[in-house]
């Protein structure tokens, strides 16, 4: 898949302390230690609707890392999947009386075009999991021959499970119990009470043809893949193992990171499959959190064709910490827009207050675990003291604004 356009960068001088990013397998902020290519990888969107606040927010949160990055001299390699083969897509597809190809191909499209409104810098390597099916295959099929997976005694239907006993390090990236996990399971996808399986915390790795399914022939018999092992193919297949950070929302953490990387440890040996796993919170409308199945999303796309200024609604979602569940409200976006013109009252003064000290801060509060509401307020600060006293800098506007456009992504 081609990924969207790249927004420029401006390059800054000097340099920010190490990235400390909290790692929920260690359960602690730690520094990211990347070599001089920096490698994440982030999970991508299932393309059977428009990209939401809780995707924005997610997305954004990463763009920050990859930014950091970058501002600190890491050529960055960035990987993002599209599920654009799996349950939610089929069943959207089959209830609109829609193609399923076309509604993946439609939102996908709309997923590009809403991350370069909000000048998220794109992948180097956008991958579907339609176009990694081989590399799927590959995977099972090393996995079946090492005994690390397993068909299920169904004469009809024998698929392929993973057999989570089979890496030595499971439960580790989470720090569930399980009882949790089988319940995250149910919750998000699985299938634990699934007659013919070893144990209820094996994961489905090849879904054998149905009737009035997409299915692809192959060695292990013609199917689909299952979720968990599409981004373990891709991820290892680019990044290799021990890469710097696997990211996505919360909810990702069980099954979907554990799985992924249980299956990375059981296919080579090594151990963990990156060093950090970051997480973002969830964002929520009124007292729930925003998902698909509740029905109570707010699609960028829309706020776009209302006028939202996307840079406004970018700060809106920054104004929160990328780790806290919060709730979308009128008001975070009409405090965004306030901030944002204030920011742009300033540096479109002809001089400033010098921002040598602003832009550490700036730095220094990204490195804490992303601290955009300390970021925020160091801006705030410096636009307020430029709005009353003026100052004599005239290259501090200038200046400002390529801080603020290299960092936090913002036009200005």
């Amino acid at each position: 898949m081609q990924p969207w356009t790249s927004p420029p960068v401006p390059v800054l001088p000097g340099r920010g302390p190490a990235l400390r990013l909290h790692d929920t397998a260690t359960r602690q902020v730690r520094p990211t230690k990347p070599g001089h290519t920096a490698r994440m990888y982030v999970c991508g969107i299932t393309p059977y609707d428009a990209t939401h606040l809780g995707h924005a927010a997610t997305y954004l949160a990463f763009d920050l890392v990859h930014r950091y990055w970058r501002d600190a001299g890491h050529d960055v390699h960035y990987v993002q999947n599209v599920t654009d083969i799996d349950d939610p897509l089929l069943e959207r597809a089959l209830r609109d009386q829609d193609d399923w190809v076309v509604l993946g191909m439609r939102e996908t499209a709309l997923f590009r075009e809403d991350m370069e409104s909000l000048r998220v810098l794109p992948p180097r390597d956008f991958v579907g999991a339609v176009e990694a099916i081989g590399e799927i295959i590959e995977v099972v099929g090393k996995l079946l021959a090492y005994g690390a997976a397993y068909r299920i005694d169904d004469p009809e239907h024998p698929d392929i499970y993973f057999d989570h006993q089979a890496a030595a390090h499971f439960g580790s990236e989470s720090g569930y119990d399980e009882q949790t996990m089988a319940r995250y399971s149910a919750e998000r996808g699985g299938d634990p009470e699934r007659p013919g399986k070893r144990h209820p915390l094996d994961a489905l790795m090849w879904r054998t043809a149905r009737e009035g399914e997409p299915s692809w022939d192959s060695e292990l018999g013609a199917g689909r893949p299952g979720w968990h092992v599409e981004c373990s193919a891709i991820a290892l297949n680019r990044l290799g193992t021990g890469f710097d950070v696997q990211g996505g929302g919360c909810d990702l953490i069980f099954p979907h990171h554990e799985l992924s990387a249980a299956h990375a440890e059981a296919l080579t040996g090594e151990y963990p499959m990156a060093q950090h796993y970051v997480h973002t919170g969830m964002i929520g409308l009124g007292s729930e959190r925003m998902s698909k199945s509740k029905g109570n999303l707010v699609f960028v796309s829309r706020l776009r064709a209302d006028q939202v200024d996307p840079m406004a609604l970018r700060l809106a979602l920054l104004s929160g910490h990328y780790r806290t569940d919060r709730p979308w409200t009128t008001r975070m976006l009409d405090e965004a827009v306030g901030r944002l013109n204030r920011w742009r009252q300033a540096v479109a003064l002809p001089t400033g207050v010098p921002t040598e000290d602003t832009v550490r801060r700036l730095r220094a509060h990204l490195a804490d675990d992303l601290d955009t509401p300390g970021a925020l307020a160091a801006l705030d600060a410096w636009a307020t003291e430029t709005l009353t006293r003026r100052g004599r800098d005239v290259n501090a506007p200038v200046h400002l604004q390529a801080a603020v456009d290299a960092l936090l992504g913002i036009v200005l």
